[in-house]
């Protein structure tokens, strides 16, 4: 009986680890459904510039699921997008694209970046008037995000002809996202008042204090949007999502490629 008890004893740890092992939770990497296509074969004329791609976003780095810097989405946000590119051509814009579908995993990118706190070398850019521990609970990064969804979008509007953003350099002077446009990274896209993925109140698409053409901009891109059918998030002038997207429910995580 001593002998008995002992090798059940002797079990114990190796059957603990097992159980562990087969309950804990197990990213599997989705295939990309049939409904997900590239923007750029529904409408090529928009332009695409992925900024989670490079290293020019507010981590400071590539993010991770992101191997291509191409836009992809379901085919109805897609479809609608071209809707609002056919109506802003004529008035001589164009949209341009920092974001699509988002997998999951690049979302759990930022979550790790966000908790660590001595990761802030992009600061001085994206959230300046922003401490890095209310990030979560100020909204700015969340565990879950409608883009990997496939019908979000973060976006802007470029003047045509459109020319190319300069590439970031890694390590170059950091000017503050809502500092005026001439002294911002110059990027292409008309002047919104603030740059993408601003961490800041000046961000949000009503904000009263943006005047003039920034706030005439910020209405255009809202009003060309929203009759293409996709709403605004208030919070940031760039985020839309598709009104009825095929799924709302369900978060993906295949990469971009």
């Amino acid at each position: 009986m001593t002998r008995i008890s002992a090798a059940l004893r002797a079990l114990v740890p190796a059957v603990a680890a097992l159980v562990a092992l087969t309950s804990a939770p197990v990213a599997h990497a989705t295939p990309r459904p049939k409904d997900f296509v590239a923007l750029s074969e529904v409408d090529p004329t928009i332009v695409q510039e992925m900024r989670y791609f490079t290293g020019h976003n507010f981590t400071g780095h590539r993010v991770d699921g992101y191997r291509r810097p191409v836009c992809l989405l379901t085919r109805p946000a897609a479809e609608a997008l071209h809707r609002a590119q056919r109506a802003l051509l004529p008035q001589g814009y164009s949209l341009k694209v920092y974001d699509c579908y988002r997998p999951q995993r690049a979302v759990d990118d930022f979550v790790a970046w966000a908790k660590d706190l001595g990761d802030q070398r992009m600061k001085q850019e994206f959230y300046p008037r922003v401490d890095k521990t209310r990030l979560f609970d100020d909204g700015y990064i969340a565990a879950k995000s409608g883009h990997s969804r496939g019908s979000t979008m973060d976006l802007t509007l470029v003047r045509l002809p459109a020319r190319p953003t300069r590439p970031y350099r890694p390590g170059e002077p950091l000017v503050p996202c809502y500092a005026p446009k001439g002294q911002r990274f110059p990027d292409n896209s008309v002047d919104m008042g603030t740059g993408f993925d601003c961490f800041d109140t000046l961000a949000h698409t009503l904000d009263p204090r943006v005047r003039g053409a920034q706030r005439e901009h910020r209405l255009l891109l809202k009003s060309t949007m929203e009759r293409a059918g996709f709403t605004n998030l208030p919070e940031e002038w760039w985020h839309y999502t598709l009104r009825g997207e095929p799924f709302p429910d369900t978060y993906f995580d295949f990469p971009v490629r």
